[in-house]
């Protein structure tokens, strides 16, 4: 049985599809206290970090019971920038913290690879493509469909080649750290699949990705 967060941010249906597809048993718990039976935690998300708030409290504590318990979580594109210690797009709304680093938008990365806080980034010189800034033709947010660059094996991508297509549609991306497992690229690389232990996350949307996604 997988339990399927709905806090506010975004359709489930699609993801419900998705999960039916394959076989999979799916609750939607109202109460924190229903991930109990759950085999395994997803969270979903569409839109901005400071919808995660209402994961704030009794929420998070029993997502960490469940890991602690050994049972997987996937996040997916904003559920999974939800991993990550908080995210520019709302900088007084903390992560779970589970992974290290912040999430940042497109582009906001300065020459030398340093992200400048919020405040100090719109006046900050940007290269074009190496330091992380971006030409004028990229547009943000970033939707479509875009290759998947797999870096290192994990079972989160297992059976899928690198260079799949799947589909995305966001502005904040995560950054690129031990725990990446693919990559992708819209003007910039950034963290496409995280995998950290039973703990995995997914920029893009495996529910719209057809059968790559569903894998």
């Amino acid at each position: 049985m997988i339990a399927l967060i709905d806090y506010g941010a975004g359709n489930l249906t699609s993801v419900k599809k998705a999960l039916a597809a394959i076989g999979a048993d799916v609750i939607v718990p109202s109460q924190p206290d229903e991930l109990a039976p759950a085999h395994g935690v997803i969270v979903p998300g569409v839109g901005h970090f400071g919808a995660t708030r209402a994961l704030e409290g009794a929420w998070t504590e029993a997502i960490l019971q469940r890991i602690g318990e050994g049972r997987p979580l996937l996040g997916i594109c904003l559920g999974m920038q939800w991993l990550f210690e908080g995210s520019d797009e709302a900088p007084d709304v903390p992560g779970l913290g589970i992974l290290g680093g912040r999430c940042y938008r497109l582009g906001t990365v300065p020459i030398g690879g340093v992200r400048l806080p919020p405040s100090r980034e719109a006046s900050a010189d940007r290269h074009s493509l190496g330091g992380g800034g971006q030409p004028d033709h990229v547009k943000i947010p970033h939707v479509g469909w875009n290759s998947l660059a797999i870096e290192r094996e994990a079972p989160i991508v297992d059976g899928i080649p690198s260079g799949s297509q799947m589909y995305f549609t966001h502005s904040y991306v995560a950054p690129v750290t031990s725990d990446t497992v693919a990559v992708a690229e819209h003007g910039e690389q950034f963290a496409a699949v995280v995998q950290h232990g039973q703990i995995a996350g997914v920029q893009f949307h495996p529910e719209k990705s057809g059968d790559a996604g569903l894998r």
